[in-house]
């Protein structure tokens, strides 16, 4: 079988399946396993597909997304190209589970595929019996300016959950939306953790955060409780969630030594 994918999310999947000899071709920014992708053709960045160089790699199965805003866009020039192709949508951790579950059927390793999930829930088991005297809020941010910020169709509310935590836009009925800066000192979450999509973390910049001054006084800064994630441990729908639910229990840990 000779499989391309176009996001980083549905590389690490194929990968943590064992069927990395199975890719033939990958988007501009999947960037691990570093081993599998350096070798790997590349088709274009997320939005900007060159359909017609996936094409030549003659895939067997195209594994897309529409997690991304506009990736839509993508599947329509697959679907009018005649490729084959899968899209999962997840919004949830079990949605998450439920992918890796598919796409290990559609490469023909359904044990794979459930030896991943069965190992995600294992080293995800919620904490709420050692979690601090209160639940701290955590604003993760996508995005600095505007803020923008998962809202209640995220799995990060599912990870946060877990490591003993909440999601300060858990009752907006989107995937993420853009902030106001006052709107963001009116949450005055106790945290707020950088996980910049498409930006290195070692690009990551907290000062940017500190020096605003609409939000002196608000809790995360005052307290200096501004962590920085990698976006590929929170913002890919992949078993490296599992790094950001280690990062985020660290987080709430640190909160709950406060007194």
């Amino acid at each position: 079988m000779r499989v391309v994918s176009l996001n980083c999310s549905n590389t690490e999947i194929v990968c943590a399946l064992g069927c990395a000899g199975l890719l033939v071709g990958v988007d501009d920014h999947s960037d691990f396993p570093e081993e599998v992708v350096q070798r790997l053709p590349r088709v274009g960045p997320d939005l900007g597909i060159d359909v017609e160089k996936v094409k030549k790699l003659r895939p067997d199965l195209v594994l897309a997304s529409l997690t991304v805003p506009g990736h839509e866009q993508v599947v329509g020039a697959l679907a009018q190209a005649g490729l084959p192709y899968h899209a999962p949508e997840p919004v949830s951790l079990e949605d998450v589970h439920r992918d890796i579950r598919q796409i290990a059927q559609l490469l023909g390793v359904p044990e794979n595929g459930q030896a991943v999930v069965d190992d995600m829930r294992r080293r995800m088991v919620p904490r709420d019996g050692h979690a601090p005297r209160h639940r701290p809020n955590i604003l993760v941010q996508w995005w600095p300016k505007p803020v923008i910020a998962p809202g209640r169709h995220s799995w990060v509310n599912g990870l946060l959950t877990a490591a003993g935590a909440d999601n300060p836009l858990a009752d907006r009925d989107v995937k993420s939306m853009p902030l106001e800066d006052a709107e963001v000192r009116t949450l005055d979450p106790d945290a707020i953790v950088i996980s910049w999509c498409g930006v290195p973390p070692e690009k990551y910049r907290p000062e940017v955060i500190y020096r605003n001054k609409a939000w002196q006084g608000m809790k995360a800064l005052a307290r200096q409780h501004i962590y920085c994630v990698p976006e590929g441990h929170l913002g890919r729908p992949s078993p490296r969630l599992v790094d950001g639910y280690n990062a985020l229990r660290t987080i709430v840990q640190k909160l709950g030594q406060e007194p």
